[in-house]
């Protein structure tokens, strides 16, 4: 149940703050309260934030941004925020980018269901050397090691992603998977990095308030068993993968034995990468080297 400000104009105290955001259930009330306290650009924002937050939105919206791999990723109301255990999958789509080496070609690299960008442009940071700037800022003078693409299907996903892979950094395209792609990039990706839904049609009533309350559907819901977009990615994959390129997937440990199987079905090598302290699971496919 939210809970009511005080009809006044002043800002709550710091440890009114926390008191607030404690009774309304947030469990980490103290940091909370000085994101909230440090972000606000005068009492009349933070009070309209303090609002916000014990109503039940996600505090990511509520201050606009994310941090997501050491950068600060821009986060629009009704977009889906970006979970720390996603650093996992860029984590190892960085190292298979290094390990393609950028010699020739930059490698191509493609981030679908992107939502706010925040896939791409932390692998865009990790790849191409120290961290852009905050969402806005001009972007670097040194040109990318990546030639990055990105995809959603959501329309305030893709302004949101815009605000993050800037002009110089990457591509961002409004559409359906790999719709929206250029057909010169078929055969050429060396990377499909991909954080799609996959969350079960019947669990979504078990999420979070502030995530299925307040996150687009589409960016959750995984279908049936959670695994329809995954399988729709892992089928045209190899149509877009360079001979030896790589496909990644989050998933879960309990439906990573059939993201594998739908990687296999897809003519894809696979394996299977994980991180206890993350909780991050990771299906990896390999686009064998003589495929087309």
């Amino acid at each position: 149940m939210s809970l009511p400000l005080p009809a006044t104009t002043a800002a709550p105290s710091p440890a009114g703050l926390v008191t607030r955001l404690r009774a309304a259930g947030c469990v980490f009330a103290e940091d909370e309260a000085r994101l909230l306290v440090s972000t606000a650009r005068t009492p009349s924002d933070l009070i309209a934030m303090t609002a916000r937050r014990i109503a039940g939105f996600p505090l990511e919206q509520v201050l606009g941004w994310a941090e997501f791999c050491g950068l600060r990723i821009a986060v629009d109301p009704g977009v889906f925020v970006p979970r720390r255990r996603t650093e996992f999958l860029v984590g190892q789509a960085a190292a298979l980018v290094r390990a393609r080496g950028t010699a020739g070609p930059r490698p191509v690299v493609v981030d679908l269901c992107c939502g706010t960008g925040a896939v791409g442009a932390a692998l865009a940071a990790a790849v191409n050397g120290p961290a852009p700037g905050p969402p806005g800022a001009a972007p670097s003078s040194a040109p990318p090691r990546i030639d990055l693409h990105a995809t959603d299907i959501e329309p305030a996903a893709v302004r949101c992603a815009r605000r993050n892979i800037r002009p110089g950094t990457g591509q961002v395209y409004e559409g359906d998977l790999y719709a929206p792609l250029p057909p010169a990039l078929r055969g050429r990706v060396d990377l499909l990095v991909v954080n799609a839904p996959y969350v079960p049609t019947d669990a979504i009533g078990l999420l979070p308030p502030e995530a299925r309350d307040h996150e687009p559907r589409v960016a959750l819901d995984g279908g049936t068993d959670g695994l329809d977009v995954q399988r729709r990615v892992a089928a045209d994959a190899l149509r877009w993968l360079a001979p030896g390129g790589h496909l990644l997937i989050e998933t879960s440990e309990r439906q990573a034995p059939h993201t594998l199987d739908a990687f296999r079905r897809g003519g894809l090598v696979t394996r299977l990468a994980t991180d206890d302290d993350l909780g991050a699971t990771v299906a990896i496919g390999t686009s064998p080297a003589g495929a087309p």
